[in-house]
C-alpha cells in the first residue's frame, strides 16, 4: 500500500520539515533527540493529542510521543523493516488481500457463529496508517488466530452493527440477542459474541434475560489493549471463548484474562461480572459469585461455581421485551431527591437506586428521599441495588431501612449489580406494568442474578 500523504494534523512547523525531506505517514523513519535515536513508523496525530509531539510506532507495536523541538533530527530510516510490519502492506484500506483468506476451518471441528458488534476484539491495525479496521471475514481472524482452527468451525461471521459498547443502547442488546438465538437454534454449537469492554457486562445481563431456556453457551468477550500493542489480550481471550463455547456450560457469560499476566482467563456469569479497572487485562471479575470456570488457552478447563446450567438439547426462546424509560441513580450524601420528579415528569417508568450501605437511601436529611419515594411507589417500581456492589440489601437492619422498604414502599434488589438490577427492572417492565408483579419478579431468581446466600469465598475473588 503507498504511503498517504501528510496530512498528519501535526503542527504547521513540523509539517514543514516532514514535507522538505519527502516523508509521509506510514513511513519508517529515524529520530535523534538527547543523543538518543528512536526508529519505527511514522504515525498520524490522533485528534486530540499535542500537535508538536511526533508519534512513532517502535517495533515492539507500542506507540510513543516525542516532542519535537530544538536539536531534534528526522531522517528517514534506511534500515529493513520487520516482517510482521511489512506484512501489513498486503492490506489495502478496507479490504482484505486473498491471500490471507486462503485459509479454512475444520467443518469437523464444532460449528460456532462468531457475532461481531465492534470493539478491538473484532479489528486489526493498518500499520501503515495506525488505523482500526473491522475484520470483515472470519477467515481473517484465523489468520490473526490460528489457534481457532484447531478449536472451532466458524462457519459465518454476523455482523447486526458495529459501535463503541458507550455508545450501545437496549435496541442493541435486542438485536444481538436475535442474532445469537437465530444462529444457535440454526445447529452452532455455540455462539461467541466480540464486544467493546465498557459496557460489555451491561450487554451480558441483558442477554441473560433475552435468552430463555439457554441449552447452548453464549460467551461474550473482549479486550483491554488493542491489537497494535505487545500486551494485547484478544487472542488468548477468543481462545479461551472459543474452548467455552464448545464446552458443556450452558450459560451467558463473559470470557476475559483471570490474571494480568496470559496464564488464564475466567468465564463469569453474565448476571454476576463487572469490569473493575479501567485499564488491566484482568479488568472483569465475578460480584457476589464464584466464577463458572477457569480456562487456559490449551482447553484445561476447571469448573469452580457448583451451580451452573448444562449443555441440553431444546430451542432457545427469544425474549427481549424491554422498557428503555427507566434511570439508574446514586443516593449520596446532599443528593436532591427532586431529580425523581424530573424523570418522572418526562415519562420514566422505574428507577434503580445504588443506595448506601445495606440499601440505604437519605431519610431525615434535609433533603430526604423518603416522602418522594413514598409518593410515587404506588405507580411507579424503586428498586434499591448496594453501591458497595458486594453484600446484599437489608430491610430490617436499621430503622431507616424499615422506614425506606417497608413504609415508602422500595423494592430490595437482594445482592444483583445495580448494572444488573437496571437491565432487570427494564425487562420486567417489558411484561408487565401491575407493581405487585413487578415486585414478585424482581424478587424472582430467573438468571442466577440473585444467590440465596452471600458466601464469604466470593468477595474480592
Amino acid at each position: 500500500m503507498t504511503p498517504s500523504v501528510v496530512n498528519s494534523m501535526y503542527s504547521k512547523k513540523i509539517e514543514s520539515i516532514l514535507k522538505s525531506k519527502k516523508i509521509k505517514i506510514g513511513e519508517r523513519i529515524l529520530i535523534e533527540k538527547d543523543g538518543k535515536r528512536y526508529e519505527g513508523l511514522l504515525m498520524p496525530r490522533i485528534e486530540l493529542g499535542d500537535q508538536d509531539s511526533l508519534v512513532l510506532k517502535l517495533d515492539s507495536g507500542y506507540n510513543m510521543g516525542i516532542r519535537f523541538g530544538p536539536g531534534v533530527k528526522i531522517e528517514r530510516s534506511r534500515s529493513k523493516e520487520p516482517e510482521e510490519i511489512k506484512e501489513e502492506e498486503e492490506y489495502e484500506l478496507g479490504k482484505t488481500k486473498k491471500r490471507y483468506l486462503e485459509v479454512s476451518f475444520d467443518p469437523k471441528k464444532p460449528p460456532v457463529c462468531l457475532i461481531s458488534t465492534g470493539g478491538t476484539i473484532s479489528s486489526r491495525v493498518d500499520y501503515r496508517t495506525g488505523g482500526v479496521h473491522a475484520v470483515s471475514n472470519p477467515k481473517e481472524l484465523l489468520h490473526n488466530v490460528p489457534e481457532l482452527a484447531e478449536i472451532v468451525n466458524i462457519r459465518e461471521m454476523v455482523t447486526p452493527f458495529t459501535k463503541m459498547s458507550e455508545d450501545m443502547e437496549p435496541s442493541d442488546w435486542k438485536k444481538i440477542a436475535e442474532s445469537a438465538a437465530k444462529k444457535l437454534n440454526s445447529g452452532d454449537q455455540g455462539v461467541i459474541i466480540g464486544h467493546g469492554t465498557d459496557t460489555l457486562h451491561f450487554t451480558a445481563a441483558a442477554l441473560s434475560f433475552f435468552l430463555r431456556n439457554l441449552s447452548k453457551p453464549v460467551v461474550l468477550v473482549g479486550s483491554q489493549r488493542s491489537s497494535d500493542r505487545g500486551s494485547s489480550d484478544a487472542g488468548m481471550n477468543l481462545i479461551c471463548a472459543a474452548r467455552v463455547a464448545v464446552s458443556d456450560i450452558a450459560e451467558v457469560g463473559i470470557c476475559m484474562h483471570g490474571s494480568p499476566d496470559d496464564s488464564y482467563c475466567l468465564f463469569l456469569r453474565g448476571t454476576k461480572v463487572r469490569k473493575m479497572h479501567t485499564s488491566r487485562r484482568d479488568a472483569f471479575r465475578p460480584i457476589n459469585d464464584l466464577p463458572l470456570a477457569k480456562v487456559w488457552p490449551d482447553g484445561r478447563m476447571d469448573k469452580i461455581s457448583p451451580e451452573q446450567k448444562k449443555r441440553s438439547e431444546g430451542r432457545i426462546e427469544l425474549d427481549t421485551r424491554f422498557e428503555p424509560d427507566i434511570a439508574l441513580l446514586k443516593a449520596y450524601p446532599g443528593s436532591d431527591p427532586k431529580v425523581i420528579d424530573y424523570y418522572i415528569h418526562n415519562g420514566f417508568k422505574g428507577f434503580v437506586i445504588e443506595g448506601t450501605g445495606l440499601g440505604h437511601v437519605p431519610t431525615f436529611a434535609k433533603k430526604s428521599w423518603i416522602s418522594t419515594i413514598k409518593k410515587h411507589s404506588e405507580q411507579i417500581p424503586f428498586v434499591v441495588a448496594p453501591q458497595t456492589l458486594y453484600g446484599r440489601v437489608n430491610t430490617d437492619v436499621y430503622s431507616n431501612l424499615r422506614i425506606l422498604y417497608h413504609e415508602a414502599g422500595a423494592i430490595p434488589g437482594e445482592d444483583m449489580l445495580p448494572e444488573t438490577a437496571y437491565v432487570k427492572l427494564g425487562w420486567v417492565l417489558g411484561h408487565t406494568k401491575s407493581l405487585e408483579k413487578v415486585r414478585e419478579m424482581i424478587l424472582t431468581n430467573y438468571a442466577g442474578e440473585i444467590t440465596a446466600r452471600s458466601v464469604p469465598e466470593t468477595y474480592l475473588y
